[in-house]
């Protein structure tokens, strides 16, 4: 391989730059931790990596004599879909009882492999993927907006240990609230002057979270809570 194969490459580099903006454009305006640059790199890796596995007859390398080299460029794939779990894991944190960054997770894993087709050359398979990843993070998170739907809140509430019927008051507050029917979590805290109690909940809205937050506000011996709504 010398620089005159070098517009070979280029397309499908551009290619893959261009899906990885696409996917990452949508990540950077939601504010995600992986965004714009984040995905362009990753898909522009991936392409990188596969145009050298398709070439590996241009390799400076000496096999042994006598010896038949067979070239498996879908082993070069598997490494690098293996590899970003890795980046895919940094995205992806724990808040309490909720789970971040899934969808982010998710798009860094398909983005590598549309990456890996563009370098294979593989463009129309690239293309589709593209477009059906941007739909689905675009289009279908404008249609759920739309949808009658609840969020599910992970909540943690602490209160005095020593303040007499605290738990039944936000008991009362909870009422008529779609709860989960998992175990709620309990702890003992500051050297047991305090109680901490996780739920998980749903609530149709901002305003009704607000009015929660409210009555929570008004329960003597409540010192502090957490109402955290799950997001992907």
């Amino acid at each position: 391989m010398d620089m005159s194969d070098l517009p070979g490459f280029t397309l499908p580099l551009l290619a893959a730059v261009l899906a990885g903006g696409l996917i990452g454009f949508e990540r950077e305006w939601r504010g995600r931790a992986a965004g714009f640059r984040t995905h362009i790199l990753v898909c522009l890796a991936s392409a990188l990596l596969m145009e050298a596995a398709v070439s590996q007859g241009a390799w400076r390398f000496l096999p042994v004599a006598g010896a038949a080299v067979v070239a498996d460029p879908a082993r070069l794939a598997h490494g690098v879909l293996t590899g970003i779990g890795f980046l895919c894991a940094g995205v992806i944190f724990r808040a309490g009882f909720s789970i971040h960054g899934l969808t982010t997770a998710a798009s860094l894993w398909i983005t590598a492999a549309i990456g890996l087709l563009f370098g294979a050359g593989l463009y129309g398979i690239g293309l589709v993927g593209t477009v059906l990843t941007v739909a689905i993070l675009v289009v279908l998170r404008l249609v759920s907006l739309r949808l009658p739907q609840k969020a599910v809140i992970d909540a943690q509430i602490v209160w005095r240990r020593d303040a007499t019927g605290a738990e039944d008051r936000i008991e009362a507050a909870l009422a008529g609230i779609d709860r989960s029917s998992r175990a709620d979590h309990f702890e003992l805290i500051d050297g047991g002057a305090a109680l901490r109690r996780s739920f998980r909940f749903k609530v149709e809205g901002e305003p009704a979270l607000k009015t929660l937050a409210a009555r929570l506000r008004g329960i003597d011996g409540v010192i502090g809570y957490s109402l955290d709504p799950r997001d992907d």
